[in-house]
């Protein structure tokens, strides 16, 4: 008789929607449309099974977030377009904020996802299986050609955590993988092309997505 599957780990989410898209002329990844929804919808659906999101972006994009619920708050980083390692270590800061006034702890798992990747709704179940496997280490999403990508993963929080105070300085312009040069982790292989990014109009184009397809 096969053992049933174990129940999936509580986490919280950080989704990165605030670059500069300087490959696409300064275009905002966010607001690229593919079918009827925008690249940060369709990662807020990714990320639906998170118990609070922080998406680390503009202003602009508070409109988008308004049908994700009260789970949902934007952040920014200071400065602005200081890179994907101070948009996360805000972030935390604020899921921190919201799970100690909503007066239950943090949980042990922190899904961080960028929002330029059309396809990445079908990594994240098997980033969460494996958590729920083996939940030692962080997880890092691998596609078929053995590229890791830092930003589709599911991290330990104590662990992010503790790389980011290990950073008294500051996390401007620091990259992930420096940040995370502390962290154990452990591949996961995902579907081909669920960590897929757009980065360059000929990317968009892959995708079905073309200069005019974005949000108002």
């Amino acid at each position: 008789m096969a053992l049933p599957e174990p129940p999936p780990p509580a986490y919280d989410a950080v989704v990165l929607a605030g670059g500069r898209s300087s490959r696409l002329g300064g275009v905002p990844k966010a607001e690229l449309v593919l079918g009827e929804n925008s690249l940060l919808e369709i990662t807020l659906d990714a990320a639906a099974g998170a118990r609070e999101i922080a998406v680390a972006g503009p202003d602009r994009l508070e409109s988008m977030l308004l049908r994700h619920g009260d789970n949902c708050v934007r952040v920014r980083e200071d400065p602005p377009f200081a890179g994907p390692a101070a948009a996360v270590g805000a972030a935390l800061t604020v899921l921190d904020q919201r799970s100690a006034a909503r007066g239950r702890p943090a949980p042990e798992w922190i899904l961080v996802l960028a929002c330029d990747m059309p396809g990445v709704a079908r990594a994240v179940p098997a980033l969460v299986a494996e958590a729920a496997r083996d939940p030692r280490d962080s997880l890092m999403a691998v596609d078929a050609r053995g590229k890791a990508q830092p930003l589709a993963a599911l991290y330990r929080s104590a662990e992010l955590r503790r790389c980011v105070a290990a950073r008294p300085e500051g996390l401007e312009n620091l990259s992930m993988f420096s940040l995370l040069a502390r962290v154990q982790w452990r591949e996961v292989a995902v579907p081909a092309g669920s960590t897929a990014d757009v980065d360059t109009w000929e990317d968009a184009g892959r995708w079905g997505i073309s200069p005019g397809n974005r949000t108002a």
